[in-house]
């Protein structure tokens, strides 16, 4: 095999205490979630936002990704495994064998559902001076970044994989007990997200696009569900997808996510000035 494959064979676990166990993809979350406070902290004293607000607002979004991604899981993906352990939808207990595994399987789709809702209700309950859209374009500031974070912990779990590449290049999952290469479509995600964030920030600090509600939020939608769009042509299908359908159903549930972003973006272009 060329030098130009990488050997990957990392663990997931970061520190093994017998039956609890904590994972470096559990830690990509916590990284995750610390960040978007960070730069959610900075948003809102830039807008004269009270900063307290920040940590109201992560415990709606923490508890709405968690659940809405977990959920997500379940219906988009999993739901043949699920309906006989309805149990262990809500539980991170495996109980045949009995085992804590954490809540591995989530959805991005389901997490930004549920983002959608937890803003709804923070801006109820907490934030009634600003508009819905006011505080869905600061939040998705910061979603990016967390993205990123997750399919990095993907790759420590050697999981959402590509394509063999059908070269001398790219990663060798052995954990999978591989031997050929595939495409790294974890990095690829993150750093397609990374690149969706760059662009949100810039407009976020140097336009004046922000006082268009819905505009950032828009552009959010659009470039991140495209990412994910384009990189799932080289990821391996998940289980259960069917191997030579045209379009395989992480990009299915990504379009209308791009449309609706592709709405607010333009509706802006039909206001009178």
């Amino acid at each position: 095999m060329s030098n130009l494959a990488i050997h990957w064979n990392p663990s997931p676990i970061l520190i093994d205490f017998g039956a609890i166990a904590i994972r470096y993809y559990s830690l990509m979350f916590v990284f995750a979630f610390l960040v978007g406070i960070y730069i959610e902290k900075k948003v809102y004293k830039k807008d004269g936002v009270s900063e307290d607000l920040v940590d109201s607002l992560f415990v709606y979004v923490a508890l709405a990704v968690l659940l809405g991604a977990r959920l997500g899981e379940v219906f988009f993906y999993s739901w043949d495994y699920y309906k006989d352990h309805l149990m262990e939808i809500l539980l991170p207990i495996q109980f045949k064998p009995f085992k804590i595994i954490g809540f591995s399987g989530l959805a991005s789709h389901g997490a930004a559902l549920g983002v959608i809702i937890s803003v709804y209700l923070f801006k109820r309950y907490k934030l009634r001076e600003k508009s819905y859209l006011w505080i869905l374009d600061r939040v998705v500031l910061a979603v990016p970044i967390g993205g990123a974070f997750v399919r990095f912990g993907n790759l420590m779990n050697s999981e959402i994989v590509g394509k063999y590449t059908n070269s001398d290049a790219g990663f060798i999952f052995q954990r999978l007990n591989e031997t050929e290469p595939r495409y790294p479509t974890q990095i690829f995600e993150a750093v397609g997200y990374i690149l969706v964030f760059l662009v949100l920030w810039f407009i976020y600090w140097k336009t004046d696009k922000k006082q268009k509600e819905g505009y950032l939020f828009g552009v959010f939608m659009m470039l991140l569900w495209t990412v994910r769009f384009i990189v799932e042509f080289w990821k391996e299908p998940q289980d259960g997808e069917n191997l030579n359908a045209m379009l395989d159903k992480g990009q299915i549930l990504s379009i209308p996510f791009i449309l609706i972003g592709a709405f607010f973006v333009i509706r802006h272009q039909f206001k009178k000035v």
